[in-house]
C-alpha cells in the first residue's frame, strides 16, 4: 500500500489526486490510499470517473500548512493528513508515505513518529540529479545545514546502499563535495570527513568540485544540507533557464521552428533528464520507514512519478540493508 498526503503542496488536493489516478497505469503497482478531506477527494475522483478498487480514501480533519511550526503542528494536529500517513507507515499499514507538504513538519514527524534507524545520527534528503552517465544521489540536500565528520561518513554509507538497492549500481563511487579536489582543501570538518570516508571501505574517489557531478564522476555526492540545497535549487534554476532560452531560439522565426520540429524528440528527451518532475520525489533516508518528500509545487505528473518510485522502494530491501549496515558492527566499522 502506498499512502499519499492529498492536502500538502501548492496544488493540493487536485493535482495530488489526479497524480494518484494516473499512477494506476503503473505495471505491478501497489494499492493507493489517499489521505485528506474525503469530500474534496471523492469529488475529484468522481469528476475523473475513477472508481478503481485500487484507490481508497482515508478522511483527515486537519491539514498542516507551510506556515505551521513543525514540532507544534505534529504534536497538536494529530488528525492531519501528514500525521495520519506517518502513523500508517509506523503501523505497517502502508509501505511508503508520500507528501508534498511542509518539509520541516514532515521531517519532524518522521523523527517523532517513526524514529531514526539505530546507528544513524541524522537522516538526510537524498534527491537524484542528472549526470552524463545517468544520475547521482545528492546527500544531504537540505535537512542538516551544519554537520560533523561522522555525519558525512553516514551520508556516504546510506547513499551507497541506496544506489545499490534502488539504482542497481554494484559499487557506487562516493565523492565529497569541496572547494577543490586536493585532500587538504576545505574546512577542518571536511578534512576530517575526508579521512573518515577514505578509511571507510566505501568506493571513495576523494574530493569533487560541483562541476564534476553532472560530468558523472560520482554516483554519490556527499555534502552538508546547506551546500546540497543551494546546489539542488541552482540546478533546477539552470534547467529552467536553459529551456526558456531554447524555446526563444526555436520560436524566433519559421526556419528555427522547422529546426525545432526536426529535433523535437531529442529536445524532449533532454528536457526530461533535467526536469525534477520526472524524478517524482526525494526520499528521507535514515528514518525507520519509507518516506518520500515531493516538491511543494508538484503537479500530477510529479506525483505519479513519485508513486512509481515508491513502488520500487516497497519492493526493495533498502530499509533492511541500511539497518543491517548500521547494526551490530556500528557505524565506524561499516564497509570495512
Amino acid at each position: 500500500m502506498i499512502s499519499v498526503d492529498a492536502m500538502g503542496g501548492d496544488n493540493a488536493p487536485d493535482d495530488i489526486v489526479i497524480g494518484c489516478i494516473d499512477a494506476l497505469s503503473v505495471e505491478d503497482g501497489y494499492d493507493i490510499m489517499i489521505i485528506g478531506d474525503s469530500e474534496k477527494i471523492q469529488k475529484i475522483l468522481q469528476q475523473r470517473k475513477c472508481y478503481s478498487p485500487r484507490i481508497s480514501v482515508k478522511h483527515a480533519k486537519e491539514c498542516i500548512n507551510n506556515d505551521d511550526i513543525p514540532t507544534k503542528a505534529i504534536k497538536s494536529k494529530k488528525d492531519s493528513s501528514m500525521v495520519i500517513g506517518l502513523n500508517l507507515l509506523k503501523d505497517k499499514t502502508s509501505d511508503v508515505f508520500i507528501s508534498a507538504g511542509n518539509t520541516g513538519a514532515l521531517m519532524t514527524g518522521a523523527l517523532l513518529i517513526l524514529g531514526r534507524i539505530d546507528g544513524i545520527d541524522r537522516p538526510a534528503l537524498a534527491p537524484m540529479i542528472p549526470t552524463k552517465k545517468g544520475g547521482a544521489v545528492l546527500i544531504d540536500a537540505g535537512l542538516n545545514t551544519s554537520c560533523k565528520p561522522d555525519n558525512y561518513l553516514q551520508f556516504g554509507i546510506i547513499g551507497s546502499i541506496y544506489m545499490k538497492e534502488i539504482m542497481d549500481i554494484k559499487n557506487p563511487r562516493v565523492g565529497l563535495i569541496n572547494v577543490g579536489v586536493e585532500e587538504e582543501k576545505g574546512s577542518e570538518i571536511t578534512r576530517h570527513a575526508y579521512n573518515k570516508l577514505a578509511n571507510s571501505g566505501l568506493n571513495f574517489v576523494g574530493n569533487i568540485e560541483g562541476r564534476e557531478i553532472p560530468e558523472g564522476k560520482v554516483d554519490v555526492a556527499v555534502c552538508d544540507g546547506f551546500t546540497g540545497n543551494v546546489l539542488l535549487k541552482f540546478l533546477e534554476g539552470v534547467g529552467s533557464f536553459i529551456f526558456e532560452g531554447l524555446h526563444k531560439v526555436y520560436s524566433k522565426n519559421l526556419i528555427s521552428k522547422m529546426a525545432a520540429f526536426i529535433v523535437r524528440n531529442e529536445l524532449r528527451n533532454f528536457k526530461r533528464r533535467l526536469d525534477y518532475e520526472e524524478y517524482g520525489g526525494t526520499p528521507i533516508l535514515g528514518v525507520n520507514g519509507n518516506v518520500i518528500k515531493c516538491h511543494g509545487s508538484s503537479n500530477a505528473k510529479s506525483i505519479k512519478n513519485a508513486i512509481t518510485r515508491a513502488c520500487r522502494f516497497a519492493k526493495s530491501s533498502l530499509l533492511e540493508q541500511i539497518k543491517r549496515e548500521f547494526g551490530a558492527l556500528g557505524v565506524e566499522n561499516v564497509g570495512t
